[in-house]
């Protein structure tokens, strides 16, 4: 079957198996290898990507159901050579270790902030009724936010500190 997406703000046309995963497509089909094969079932969150602006497990998406979205991998992030601001963060706050899960915790980070600026609660939030917004961001928020990406190299105070910084500084 023949799928056409936008990949990173370029229209790739991509023929494939119909059992074919988003994140096998991205990764065997197009060459980017930034989005990570880590446990294949949808449980750690490494394979992370946006799909017209939401986060999605690739992993557990048929890339024949993506036909004429627009997908972001952690390739797409960087604007005319510099690092997207939740990259940075990363950076400046050491929110890696082995790197592995890195790629898929930014690109949760990202669609969570875009989530909070759309006043999107979570199940930490403790007042619903009332739109939420980044002032109410606290550590407990974050994690329970990005509680579907794993670090195996245990990072998650950094990671939750990097957040925290690219959110307040969007």
């Amino acid at each position: 079957m023949t799928i056409s997406v936008a990949v990173n703000d370029r229209v790739r046309t991509m023929t494939m198996e119909p059992r074919t995963t988003l994140l096998d497509a991205l990764r065997d089909e197009l060459g980017l290898t930034g989005t990570k094969k880590a446990c294949d079932r949808g449980e750690c969150g490494a394979c992370t990507v946006h799909v017209d602006g939401r986060r999605v497990l690739s992993c557990m998406t048929l890339a024949a159901m993506q036909d004429g979205k627009h997908i972001t991998t952690i390739e797409g992030l960087e604007r005319d050579g510099n690092l997207h601001p939740v990259q940075n963060a990363f950076i400046e706050h050491d929110g890696f270790q082995c790197g592995f899960c890195t790629s898929g915790q930014i690109m949760s980070a990202v669609a969570m902030i875009e989530e909070v600026k759309a006043g999107w609660p979570s199940a930490a939030t403790t007042d619903v009724a009332r739109p939420f917004s980044i002032a109410d961001l606290s550590a407990a928020e974050i994690r329970e936010r990005m509680s579907g990406n794993l670090c195996r190299c245990a990072c998650y105070p950094n990671i939750v500190d990097a957040v925290a910084e690219a959110a307040a500084r969007s």
